[in-house]
């Protein structure tokens, strides 16, 4: 086989984990980036490309790994090239263009992937198929949590109309959770304290979301973007009628390998991870594998449309103060049927 040309667009904090995750499965990788490039090509090996279009005319799939505002217009340009996308949560600053993006993809012939990496974390892959089992059985209440240091002061991750705050950027992740774990949801009700200021979000700050799910659970989600010495930690607990599952990572003073960094490097001070079995590399391996197969992968677009429309509906309750309704059904109307 042709080895597989993997071409990144974007040199942060996340860059490092899917370039590692690449080379341990045998990726050439390239980088296009207005800034910080060099020095992952220093520590990686990798080629450093000049230009977009230079970056898709020698790739055969696309990682976006650039801030929010930009997911859009650079997936549309991969697509119009040919080439798949893997997309750094989240999809886009609205449903709709992530929507777009997904719609996009599928009249181009091509493949687009939601990056939401923490479906490849061991312990939440495993709660997954303990519920699908039916071990515990239905679940009724899910208590999620993430929290890490906050982003540097008076960056684009702070200003609502781009990075979308806390519940857009990190806590999206447990909105995708919550949704893969315990299904559809009908029901959005979020609160942030400090509130945001003509938009800007205050740092620290802390968010709750609680969902209701058309199944009857309850999930509550609880993020927070702390000071500096923050150490990045998560949690999950699901409760049913028989029996409980939970875990908290990190477990212990040495940390957990499966620590998650941020595109901006805010999880706090990441621990070396082992690239062999790192999520990283299992989502990369994954998606690579779907797109030789063309076989669906755990992620899907639609799962990357939807888990933005809910930061959308949280958002929404944090501004009018009141639970929102939700409907899966009136944001999946928007993909064409194949997502």
């Amino acid at each position: 086989m042709n080895q597989l040309r993997i071409g990144l667009i974007g040199a942060g904090g996340i860059a490092g984990a899917h370039i590692a995750g690449w080379q341990q499965l045998g990726a050439h990788v390239s980088v296009y980036s207005r800034s910080g490039a060099a020095a992952l090509v220093e520590q990686y090996g990798i080629d450093d490309v000049g230009s977009l279009e230079a970056l898709l005319e020698v790739s055969d799939m696309v990682g976006i790994l650039t801030p929010t505002p930009s997911h859009y217009g650079y997936a549309m340009a991969a697509f119009a090239a040919g080439k798949d996308v893997i997309c750094e949560k989240p999809l886009a600053e609205t449903f709709e263009r992530a929507a777009e993006m997904a719609n996009a993809a599928l009249a181009a012939g091509v493949r687009l992937f939601p990056a939401h990496v923490v479906r490849f974390f061991p312990d939440y892959a495993l709660a997954k198929e303990q519920l699908d089992s039916r071990a515990v059985g239905v679940p009724a209440a899910l208590e999620l949590s993430r929290a890490g240091a906050a982003p540097a002061a008076g960056s684009w991750f702070f200003d609502e109309a781009q990075g979308g705050g806390i519940v857009r950027d990190q806590m999206i992740h447990d909105l995708d959770q919550a949704s893969w774990l315990a299904g559809d949801v009908t029901r959005v009700f979020a609160e942030q304290d400090p509130p945001s200021v003509d938009g800007i979000l205050p740092r620290p700050v802390t968010a709750q979301v609680e969902l209701t799910h058309q199944n009857g659970a309850i999930s509550q989600l609880l993020g927070e973007w702390g000071p500096d010495t923050l150490r990045f930690s998560t949690s999950l607990r699901v409760e049913g009628p028989g029996g409980t599952i939970s875990f908290t990572s990190p477990r212990n003073a040495g940390g957990s390998k499966d620590e998650q960094p941020s595109e901006n490097g805010s999880a706090g001070h990441l621990p070396e991870l082992d690239v062999a079995d790192s999520p990283y590399t299992r989502q990369n391996a994954e998606f690579a594998a779907a797109r030789a197969s063309g076989k669906p992968s755990r992620v899907s677009p639609a799962d990357g449309v939807i888990a933005v429309a809910l930061a959308e509906a949280a958002a929404e309750s944090i501004r009018c103060g009141h639970a929102v309704d939700f409907s899966n059904e009136a944001v999946l109307a928007l993909l064409h049927s194949e997502n």
